[in-house]
């Protein structure tokens, strides 16, 4: 077995809780939830829900970045959405990461998100 890696990188926002950004193991990388937090000022993107979502976007896409590796290598997503509503909107900026073989992917509606923010979204990718 691989040894596990902590992976963290000030371009992607800072963890709020007891937990890093991303661990690899096993050829494997586990990226935790993202929020819209800006890594340079660590305060909420706002705005509509394609604003948030395309942050989100961006911290991952920082946190693989910094593992080596980029949403090519994505193989499932968990998206956590506060309204269901938003469900267009989201999938159409998430889609812009996604240009070729979109990864597995579920998408729940929860009725609370840290920071009372409208998604969170977490992945994981292989080397």
């Amino acid at each position: 077995m691989d040894s596990k890696n902590i992976i963290n990188t000030p371009n992607a926002p800072a963890p709020i809780g007891p937990y890093n950004q991303a661990i690899s193991a096993n050829q494997t990388l586990y990226v935790s939830g993202q929020i819209a937090l800006d890594p340079a000022t660590n305060e909420l993107v706002t705005g509509d829900i394609a604003t948030e979502t395309g942050q989100v976007m961006k911290n991952i896409g920082a946190i693989l970045e910094s593992a080596g590796l980029s949403f090519a290598q994505v193989v499932k997503c968990s998206i956590f959405v506060k309204n269901l509503e938003n469900f267009s909107a989201i999938n159409e900026t998430y889609g812009r990461f996604f240009s070729q073989n979109p990864p597995a992917r579920e998408t729940v509606e929860v009725s609370r998100l840290p920071k009372d923010v409208n998604l969170e979204i977490s992945c994981i990718a292989c080397w």
